[in-house]
């Protein structure tokens, strides 16, 4: 059996303009730069974004893949594979998973093996769950079961994420007025967690050291009762401050592999250059 995985661009797949490698199809999210569009990944990366910004003061925004992309591309697929799981970031931050959803229900009738599965996550983690897809693939399990695990593997995502930019978040709507005045002025940074898809405010520090403390301890406590076997460090264009702090992390926590992966432009429009965050998968003991 054949399955064709389509994500999109906050996911992080490297090269994705070269779509297919390893099965896996990477819909690009656009970029609305004033009046200029850029496609995520392919025609922009998050060091010529943040270079624009730097340098020009328009409004930037983020789009969605249309139905229609996301209709053309599953008639292409359905040609050569049995299955396709179409596997998004998370509904509340973007309408991608409704695009897709949508175009599945309008080709209901002739491709009846298209899954949609909202991620309620992003970046590396999002990747994570494709390849927790193929490995069950590889393990024989039928696309249902598939469909069904991969459901429950989200609910054990647990992500940190300390924003770089309040700016940023305020103007894409993320953050109220009063909270972005506030923290502007008492210089203080939110520490934010993903729940059921959401973003929630779970700490605010005044320093980069105190937030990256406060992601720790967030392990730390995942770790007193459930097993982590792997530690995603995201980030924007601070990835030698990722870096430092995977290394301080590895000493820590000899037992679980790291990684650190960037989070791209689209991400980066809203939290900006300097987020840094941390996500695992844990499960029960």
């Amino acid at each position: 059996m054949r399955i064709a995985w389509v994500t999109d661009s906050t996911a992080f797949v490297p090269n994705h303009s070269k779509t297919g490698e390893n099965d896996i199809y990477v819909v690009p999210m656009s970029i609305l730069f004033g009046e200029r569009e850029y496609q995520d990944g392919i025609d922009l990366s998050p060091e010529e974004l943040f270079g624009m910004l730097r340098d020009e003061k328009v409004e930037v925004k983020t789009s969605q893949p249309s139905i229609g992309t996301f209709k053309e591309l599953f008639e292409q697929l359905a040609r050569d594979y049995d299955y396709i799981f179409s596997i998004h970031v998370s509904s509340h931050f973007s309408g991608t998973y409704s695009s897709a959803r949508q175009a599945a229900e309008l080709l209901k009738d002739t491709i009846p093996t298209i899954i949609c599965i909202d991620s309620k996550i992003l970046s590396n983690p999002l990747t994570e769950l494709i390849r927790y897809g193929q490995r069950l693939l590889k393990e024989g399990k039928d696309p249902l079961q598939m469909k069904e695990a991969i459901e429950e593997k989200v609910t054990s995502c647990e992500t940190y994420v300390m924003v770089g930019s309040l700016e940023q978040l305020h103007k894409s709507g993320r953050m109220g007025g009063l909270s972005f005045f506030l923290g502007s002025v008492l210089k203080i940074k939110p520490m934010l967690s993903i729940e059921d898809g959401k973003l929630k405010v779970e700490d605010k520090v005044r320093s980069i050291k105190k937030g990256l403390s406060s992601m720790s301890r967030q392990l730390d406590q995942a770790l007193s009762d459930r097993t982590i076997v792997k530690v995603s460090v995201l980030h924007g264009l601070n990835r030698e401050d990722a870096m430092e702090w995977m290394k301080q992390l590895q000493e820590a926590y000899p037992e679980i592999e790291f990684g650190a992966y960037p989070l791209g432009a689209v991400i980066g429009v809203h939290a900006g250059e300097n987020t840094i965050g941390i996500s695992w998968f844990a499960e029960n003991e």
